[in-house]
């Protein structure tokens, strides 16, 4: 988006870090790059700046990723090395392809994966929490923090069983997180112009009131303008209560599944976005001048147990000390900015009911987003100076705009209890097929879960084009 006050600043107020979307099948498929969806990947990918002027980091090139973990612990340097060697052919030969189609159900594919020395291993490890596997495995306690926030945190509660293979995939994954050249819409507009050239139509403001069933199967969707598009077949993106509670009358089975359907605790996200004359400048790049560079830079977080009083924070709906992430988008896209100028934001991981209500963020917004910068010009002192406008965005503010998003939850849907693979969004209703004949699934919901992936309507694809006959 453009604020009117500050005309040429462009910033991408939700989505920024979109993970080797040039390495996922549909971007190939469709071509999406001659069509404007263009990526950069910056070696520097990630950066744990601590008060000391320290960092961890992350880069494109694991032997310079080792070699910062190996100044902090040799010991846990030679454990990432160990277990990224092992996840290698795990992240290469089954979860990779795991993600890419639809689930099996949880019987089959435990004896499929118990046939082979990795898929063993990947059972055993993914008995773990995130948690415990990297108490287990990492003695550091910056290193385990790094860990556990950048895969663990900003994905699924850290406290899950289940998930303990995060870690070493994490490691072993060459995919790192890029920035989408011209800002995020550019993708969203890519994919429209797919679709255009497909003969497809697209509406936007257009709401819709109900999807229509007429002889026990799907007949097209009504909008709130009383306008019925026939279709013979129905595809949905939203969250399961607006798909089955708000736009269908269900059975009573499927109705009591998606009323269910739970929200990650952790997953709010409070936003701060910064107009600056020049780029946040980080007091440690005194001791690493590579930071200069970083992409995605993690502020406030200088040991793991400080995960445990977020959670603590999270549940009594207060607000923690500050723990954030974010970017400059324009050291890697000067487009996104007049010539000289800069935007930069950060992500804080934020109840949604603050206080027991999330309406309350409306008063606390303002005062939070100045509490933001107070700590991130801590790190990064020129921005006193710098910093010629700001705005914020709180959990309800992105319910708001993205009524997808249900309680602020970036992800659309918890991991926990079942609403994972198979069983993702509920039970029945796992290979993106509704209770409704001519119904299907897209969405985050849906297997392998949230981020911007595109995999959920990827393999949502790939079942109705079967069940089609194309």
């Amino acid at each position: 988006m453009e604020d009117p006050r500050w005309p040429g600043y462009k910033h991408n107020i939700h989505s920024v870090f979109h993970r080797a979307i040039d390495q996922m099948p549909w971007y190939r498929e469709l071509d999406l790059a001659r069509h404007g969806a263009r990526y950069v990947e910056p070696e520097l990918n990630v950066a744990l700046i601590l008060k000391s002027g320290d960092a961890l980091c992350w880069s494109s090139d694991f032997d310079k990723t080792a070699d910062s973990f190996a100044a902090f612990s040799t010991r846990d340097a030679a454990q990432l090395r160990r277990w990224r060697d092992d996840f290698l052919p795990i992240v290469e030969r089954i979860l990779g392809p795991e993600s890419r189609q639809p689930p099996l159900p949880p019987e089959k594919r435990i004896s499929v994966l118990q046939s082979t020395s990795e898929g063993r291993l990947l059972l055993e490890t993914s008995a773990l929490s995130p948690l415990e596997f990297v108490e287990r495995e990492f003695e550091h306690p910056v290193v385990r923090a790094g860990l556990l926030f950048f895969n663990g945190l900003r994905e699924v509660d850290l406290r899950l069983r289940g998930f303990g293979h995060h870690i070493p995939a994490l490691l072993a994954s060459p995919a790192k997180a890029q920035l989408c050249l011209g800002g995020s819409e550019r993708l969203a507009e890519a994919l429209a112009a797919v679709v255009r050239e497909s003969g497809g139509e697209i509406r936007v403001s257009c709401e819709p009131r109900r999807i229509v069933v007429e002889r026990g199967r799907v007949a097209g969707v009504e909008t709130r303008d009383g306008e019925l598009l026939r279709a013979r077949f129905v595809v949905s993106s939203l969250n399961p209560q607006q798909t089955f509670l708000e736009l269908m009358s269900p059975d009573e089975d499927t109705r009591r599944k998606a009323a269910a359907f739970e929200y990650n605790l952790l997953a709010p996200l409070f936003a701060l976005n910064l107009v600056l004359k020049e780029r946040p400048k980080y007091r440690a790049e005194e001791k690493h001048p590579e930071l200069a560079r970083a992409f995605m830079v993690i502020l406030g977080l200088e040991r793991f147990e400080q995960f445990h009083d977020i959670v603590r924070h999270h549940q009594a709906g207060r607000i923690p000390p500050t723990v954030m992430w974010g970017a400059t988008p324009t050291l890697f896209d000067p487009s996104q900015a007049p010539t000289g100028g800069h935007t930069a934001f950060m992500w804080e991981k934020l109840p949604y009911r603050l206080r027991g209500d999330a309406r309350n963020w409306d008063a606390e917004r303002e005062r939070h987003a100045q509490e933001m910068l107070k700590v991130w010009t801590q790190y990064a002192p020129n921005l006193a100076e710098a910093t010629t406008g700001w705005f914020a965005r709180s959990p309800l503010d992105t319910e708001r705009s993205l009524p997808n998003m249900r309680e602020g939850d970036l992800l659309v849907g918890s991991f926990a209890n079942g609403q994972i693979g198979y069983d993702r969004p509920f039970r029945g209703a796992g290979q993106y097929r509704g209770p409704v004949e001519g119904l299907y699934l897209c969405g985050s919901c849906c297997h392998p879960g949230g981020n911007v992936t595109g995999l959920p309507g990827y393999n949502s694809a790939q079942v109705i084009r079967a069940d089609l006959g194309l």
